[in-house]
């Protein structure tokens, strides 16, 4: 027979046990329907940068473990469907994932000796099963006026709410000649289902606009030892330039596009490594533009967060080296503004970064008490829209349903000097909690 302290010691175990299996589970999201599994059918098929965009083109998509070889075929854009009889196949380089029950071969074609500002179409497959022909163009080996779309957060929900973000971005401007994204991708790093959703959420604008992802802290999970991990299927499904810091292949990058060039950090981890990349980058950049995307906020646009480490480290190069744009996300907020020692300045007067705080996703905060920002918004899905020309960039940020919520302009004259002008709407009260007018619903 067992003593009662026995018992009771029993008891307590068989608790803990139940306390940990029910904490374990609350953990690992599930869905009621698997939108994509892996079949010998391409699917997930996206176009990336990863060398210069005047000649090259890289493309990855996913099939079942079944699929090997595959292939992709290009060839020059032509009204009539008889350009097919040009396409040249190459085979591509083919990886395999396997995490816990999910199973898929990747592959990737990098196209290359492409001539600048052309129409390419493509198509991926193997045997019978080939994806339908997509068209993409190339750069412009010189500056030329163009648009790119930048979307912060998506993270949850992402068929269901996010979708209409992207969408609706595609749809204001569907001449954009890439997408940047500013972090947080997903909400786990490591589940399947929920890297389904987004590509099911983007269709087929993947395969024919390319993607500027920057890693956020969600797409990074605790490996063995408490050691940060990134998501698994971040290289095998994206196809990213290796210009960055070695430790950190496809998550720190750059690439110049038209005119300008686009700074990709990471700034989950080894703050203080990309400061010396970042610096070599920055000193020998020909562009007259520059743009920085990272996912944590240089100013926090909510309540109760501060990036200070990045923000002494890579702030001061910002301003140094006179970079127009810094694009993040992570605090599910709107926040546009300068520096905050610049708050009580006229626009005219205001010099260095633009820091924009955006999301695109249904996850929304409060913001930050603390205006440093000139414009801000709470519970409020948002997508922007740059266009760059010779002279001008021009910044303009939507909410999901088409409003004009904010805009400004940077101009810079012949002795290259550059002038910030604020057109933020003024006939559109901030969608804040703070502001009866406009609090959202």
């Amino acid at each position: 027979m067992k003593s009662p302290n026995r018992q009771r010691l029993t008891s307590w175990l068989v608790l803990l046990i139940l306390i940990a299996f029910y904490a374990l589970i609350a953990k690992v999201p599930t869905q009621s329907v698997d939108y994509h599994s892996p079949t010998p059918v391409p699917d997930h098929i996206i176009l990336n940068f990863s060398d210069d965009p005047t000649s090259t083109q890289s493309v990855t998509w996913r099939t079942d473990t079944t699929i090997h070889p595959a292939y992709a075929e290009i060839a020059p854009a032509d009204a009539s469907p008889n350009f097919v009889r040009s396409a040249k196949r190459l085979t591509a380089k083919t990886e395999s994932l396997a995490l816990n029950q999910y199973r898929a071969n990747y592959h990737s074609v990098t196209f290359t000796d492409l001539n600048p500002n052309s129409l390419y179409l493509y198509r991926v497959g193997s045997g019978k099963q080939w994806s339908e022909w997509f068209q993409f163009r190339t750069a412009a080996n010189q500056p030329q006026p163009f648009k790119l779309i930048y979307l912060g957060d998506g993270q949850e929900r992402l068929l269901a709410h996010w979708s209409r973000a992207l969408r609706a971005a595609y749809g204001a401007a569907p001449d954009a000649r890439f997408i940047v994204h500013g972090g947080d991708l997903v909400d786990h790093a490591k589940v399947a289902w929920e890297w389904d959703e987004w590509f099911a959420a983007a269709g087929w604008i993947n395969a024919c606009i390319p993607i500027v992802p920057a890693i956020g802290n969600h797409e990074y999970f605790d490996g063995n030892w408490g050691i940060k991990a990134f998501s698994p299927f971040w290289r095998p499904q994206f196809t990213l330039p290796e210009n960055g810091i070695t430790t950190l292949p496809e998550t720190n990058y750059y690439l110049d596009f038209q005119g300008l060039r686009i700074l990709v950090l990471n700034s989950s981890v080894e703050i203080e490594k990309q400061s010396e990349w970042l610096k070599k980058v920055l000193e020998n950049n020909p562009n007259r533009w520059t743009i920085a995307v990272f996912h944590h906020p240089i100013y926090s646009g909510c309540r109760g967060r501060d990036n200070k480490e990045i923000r002494d480290a890579w702030n001061p190069l910002f301003s140094q080296y006179q970079v127009d744009i810094v694009l993040t996300s992570h605090d599910h907020t709107y926040a546009r503004g300068h520096s905050p020692e610049q708050t009580n300045l006229s626009a005219s007067a205001r010099t260095g970064p633009v820091y924009v705080v955006s999301v695109s996703g249904p996850k929304l905060y409060q913001i930050n008490e603390n205006r440093w920002m000139d414009r801000a918004a709470e519970n409020t899905q948002l997508y922007q829209i740059i266009s760059i020309d010779d002279s001008i960039l021009d910044y303009k940020a939507y909410t999901v349903i088409g409003e004009l919520y904010d805009a400004f302009q940077i101009k810079i004259n012949k002795k290259g000097r550059k002038t910030f002008v604020d057109l933020q709407p003024q006939n559109f009260p901030e969608r804040t909690f703070e502001n009866p007018a406009s609090a959202p619903k």
